[in-house]
């Protein structure tokens, strides 16, 4: 368990840390792109085309970390009314579901991806278009990893064993 948590941590730290540029990025290239249209009536041709593509970095990276600190998007109506072993179990339920879901999303988008890389499609600067999408198939793998470390987690509080004597 404790491997888990480590590798769930540096997991974390690198996800953090390519958000963090990924959004630097992203920010500083719509402000230079603004800048130069208002002012010089010019810009990057490939600018637009890549801020478009950080997004979907950002987006997945961002998803990643939300799911790592608990704080994705659920809908808690029911568990409210739940006592707090039934909740766990419920939550281990639904982040297990979770886990399936982004596997074989992550599946499709990796079928998809190879779909680009035949078509031999370019993004900007001669890069290859499968290059900036190869975050699709990759972040729902992220997701699938960090939704199965909690229901490892959950699991182990909601079936009686501490997560420390594993």
């Amino acid at each position: 368990m404790k491997i888990l948590r480590w590798l769930d941590t540096v997991l974390y730290k690198l996800e953090a840390g390519i958000l963090a540029f990924s959004l630097g990025v992203m920010v500083l290239l719509a402000f230079l792109q603004v800048v130069l249209r208002n002012l010089f009536g010019t810009g990057f041709i490939w600018g637009d085309t890549l801020v478009r593509h950080l997004v979907l970095w950002v987006g997945f990276f961002g998803a990643a970390l939300a799911v790592k600190e608990e704080r994705h998007i659920s809908i808690d109506a029911l568990t409210k009314f739940l006592s707090p072993r039934t909740k766990r179990i419920a939550w281990v339920l639904t982040s297990a579901f979770a886990m399936v879901v982004c596997l074989y999303l992550s599946e499709a988008a990796w079928v998809y991806l190879k779909e680009e890389h035949a078509a031999g499609s370019q993004l900007v600067l001669s890069i290859p278009s499968w290059v900036g999408l190869m975050i699709i198939p990759i972040g729902y793998l992220l997701l699938a990893a960090h939704f199965c470390v909690r229901v490892v987690e959950h699991g182990a509080k909601a079936f009686g064993k501490t997560a420390e004597t594993r």
